[in-house]
């Protein structure tokens, strides 16, 4: 039986293909793909750029990815045909001296599910069952999917320390700044400042439990916002950009935690004072993929605590996403959503 895929055969270029329905190696299940996010990290992949891992063409991306089981492979016990699930992408050796001391994200030979192994953006994938989580009837394919970026944010959340009454800048409101501002509240941090130069993404900050929003683009509101507050105890970073960075570092106050979140060119540098981290005491942390946090994830969506059915901006076909892939940065994207599969669940 074929599939239809879009399939990265170069930088710049998407092509949907027919291919082959996978078939499931021993511990493996294949998945009817019904939604499939499209991430920041796919985009830096398009343009060439490393995602988790190096990229070899031809590979079919999609690492946010939630489905149905359709076939299961030798040695699987945990799953049946008919479950719904989401994936976790990254699949670690066990072996290296990461994975051994507990810190399996970073692995000497990490994979991933739409990075170095085919993804979502296909009707069927293939995927170890070790990977996958069973989502809640009540959960629908979207939010199942958007579990692993959220998996990502809780994984941040845990690098630094936040507690009631902390004051947090998160640098950008985009769908991880969203996601961030829902994690830190969570935890009682206020005042939360989001500063994010798109006022269309303000109204929905304010809903989501910002406290205060800014454009940084506009006058010198973040400044005195920070000065009225004397700067934050929590910066977090989620644009990726070397102002950006370099703005957070600058916004923290005495004995601050920054979180440099955002993915950045592999080439930027920034340039900060050593001294002011010095004479502040400043916390300076970095955060990659999501260890052990899926269960959390899902836990948290399906109580209602964060919530993603606001930060889905836009919904594409299977068919689209060349076209979409290529013209990305001009659609104005909060969150962009692959439908492959129906299904009956709707976002809550």
């Amino acid at each position: 039986m074929d599939m239809k895929a879009a399939v990265l055969r170069g930088i710049g270029r998407i092509e949907l293909e027919e291919r082959e329905v996978p078939s499931p190696a021993y511990g493996e299940v294949v998945i009817r793909v019904e939604a499939c996010g499209i991430c920041g990290t796919d985009q830096h992949i398009y343009h060439g750029l490393p995602g988790s891992a190096a990229v070899t063409p031809p590979r079919v991306l999609g690492h946010e990815l939630a489905g149905e089981v359709v076939e299961i492979g030798e040695g699987v016990s945990e799953l049946s045909i008919g479950d719904r699930v989401s994936v976790d992408p990254n699949i670690y050796c066990g072996r290296c001296r990461y994975c051994r001391d507990g810190r399996p994200h970073l692995c000497e030979s990490l994979q991933a599910v739409g990075v170095t192994r085919d993804g979502g953006m296909a009707e069927y994938c293939r995927v170890p069952v070790a990977n996958c989580h069973r989502l809640p009837d009540s959960m629908s394919s979207i939010e199942g999917a958007m579990v692993e970026p959220l998996g990502c944010v809780l994984h941040g959340i845990r690098k630094i320390n936040v507690w009631p009454g902390a004051s947090v800048l998160i640098i950008g409101g985009g769908f991880i700044g969203q996601l961030m501002l829902q994690a830190v509240k969570l935890h009682g941090a206020s005042p939360v400042i989001i500063s994010e130069p798109d006022e269309a993404k303000h109204e929905l900050a304010l809903r989501l439990g910002a406290d205060v929003v800014v454009n940084p683009l506009r006058g010198d509101d973040l400044e005195r916002e920070l000065k009225r507050i004397g700067g934050a105890d929590i910066v977090v970073e989620c644009v990726g950009k070397a102002e950006t960075m370099q703005q957070a570092v600058q916004s923290a106050r005495k004995g601050g935690q920054i979180l440099l979140f955002g993915v950045s060119s592999p080439d930027t540098r920034i340039a900060i004072s050593p001294y002011e981290v010095f004479s502040k005491e400043l916390t300076i942390r970095g955060s990659f993929i999501n260890p052990h946090t899926h269960t959390a994830a899902i836990s948290l969506i399906e109580q209602g605590k964060v919530r993603i059915s606001p930060l889905i901006s836009h919904t594409f076909r299977l068919e689209e996403v060349p076209e979409v892939m290529r013209k990305y940065p001009e659609l104005h994207v909060m969150k962009g959503i692959i439908r492959i599969a129906a299904t009956s669940k709707t976002t809550s």
